[in-house]
């Protein structure tokens, strides 16, 4: 009977029971296995010997990079060069000036021979007064002559290279200082006890009445020792 919608499910019947049956399986018996069967002729199995297959531990080799390793590898800076351009630049015209020469300055020999004077410089001195480039008498713009600038420099060797070649200790300058006024003024013992020696007047005096002795420091004690009542 075929199903159908219009019957319900309770009413349907198979046509026929079905009754299973036990299945029961032959015995299976197996058969001796014969290699000589399919072996050929010449084929002895008594040189067959079966051995069991062991497998072994698949190691792989090492594996060592190519690359270098970060810790070994050193990091090198190079500073970037300065591009430098072939292209000729353009050249500005520099506007040419004209200088004129320095004009020279001439000092005359009286001015010259000062500055050795005051310098000490007594090898230049001697060449002007062999030269005779000079006279010694000469009051100089300073309103002095050589000695009494001789004198004021404390130099003792160039007042006595003056004295030399013709000096007059009793010079006297625009306010009638002599040399031995300067001396005392300035605090020189020995040049003062050098033109003493030669014969300084002790007792000139100066356009306001001074005399050497007037002009020393009493702190000076070599000087005023110098001009003790008796000593000079």
């Amino acid at each position: 009977m075929k199903y159908s919608y219009k019957h319900p499910v309770s009413q349907y019947t198979r046509s026929s029971s079905y009754t299973p049956t036990n299945y029961t399986s032959s015995s299976y018996t197996t058969k001796s296995y014969s290699t000589s069967s399919y072996l050929p002729s010449s084929y002895s199995s008594t040189k067959f010997t079966p051995t069991h297959y062991t497998p072994t531990l698949f190691s792989p080799p090492a594996y060592t990079p190519a690359y270098r390793s970060t810790s070994s590898y050193a990091y090198v800076y190079s500073k970037p060069t300065r591009q430098v351009s072939n292209q000729a630049k353009p050249t500005q015209q520099t506007p040419t000036v004209t200088v004129k020469p320095a004009k020279a300055v001439h000092f005359t020999n009286d001015v010259i021979f000062q500055d050795y004077i005051r310098h000490g410089e007594l090898e230049l001195i001697g060449r002007f007064m062999r030269a005779r480039k000079v006279r010694l008498n000469t009051i100089f713009p300073s309103g002095m002559a050589a000695l009494h600038e001789a004198v004021l420099s404390g130099n003792l060797e160039c007042v006595k290279l003056l004295v030399k070649y013709g000096a007059d200790v009793h010079q006297r300058d625009e306010d009638d200082w002599t040399p031995l006024h300067m001396a005392c003024s300035d605090g020189y013992p020995e040049i003062a006890q050098y033109l003493l020696s030669l014969g300084a007047s002790a007792e000139a005096e100066n356009t306001n009445g001074e005399k050497p002795a007037d002009l020393i420091d009493p702190d000076c004690k070599e000087l005023v020792k110098l001009f003790e009542v008796g000593c000079v």
